[in-house]
C-alpha cells in the first residue's frame, strides 16, 4: 500500500521581516518528525509573502496528487493575510479538488490536522 501524501502550505519564517525564524523552524523540524513517525510522506510549501506566493502553492499543488493539504495558522490566522487565505483555500480546490483540507495550530501537529481526514488502516 502507498504511503498517504500531504502537502502542508505556510509562510517562509525566515522571510517574514521581523520574526526570529529559529523557533519556527525548530517546530516545522518537530512537525516533519511527526509525519515521519506516522508513516505520512509531507511536502512542505513555505511561501514567501513577496514572493508571488499563490505561483508558489499552484506548483507545489500540481507537482503530486495529494491525500490531504494542510493550511498553517500563519496564512489562516493573521487578519491581514485574510484575502490570501481566501486563495490559497480556492486554489486547494481547483488544483487538488479530491484533498481534504485540515488545519493545524501549530507546525508541530501538521500530521494530527491531517490525520482527522485521512483514512489509514489500522485507525
Amino acid at each position: 500500500m502507498t504511503a498517504a501524501r500531504v502537502l502542508v502550505v505556510g509562510l517562509d519564517p525566515a522571510k517574514l521581516d521581523g520574526w526570529d525564524p529559529e523557533p519556527v523552524q525548530a517546530a516545522i523540524a518537530r512537525g516533519r518528525a511527526r509525519f515521519d513517525e506516522s508513516g505520512i510522506r509531507a511536502d512542505w510549501c513555505l511561501a514567501a509573502l513577496d514572493e508571488n506566493p499563490e505561483e508558489a502553492i499552484v506548483e507545489a499543488l500540481t507537482r503530486e496528487e495529494y491525500d490531504c493539504v494542510v493550511i498553517g495558522g500563519g496564512i489562516r490566522t493573521h487578519e491581514p493575510l485574510l484575502e490570501l487565505f481566501e486563495k490559497v483555500v480556492n486554489l486547494v480546490r481547483q488544483h487538488a479538488p479530491g484533498a481534504p483540507i485540515a488545519f493545524n495550530t501549530s507546525p508541530e501537529d501538521c500530521a494530527d490536522a491531517a490525520l482527522r481526514w485521512l483514512h489509514l488502516p489500522g485507525q
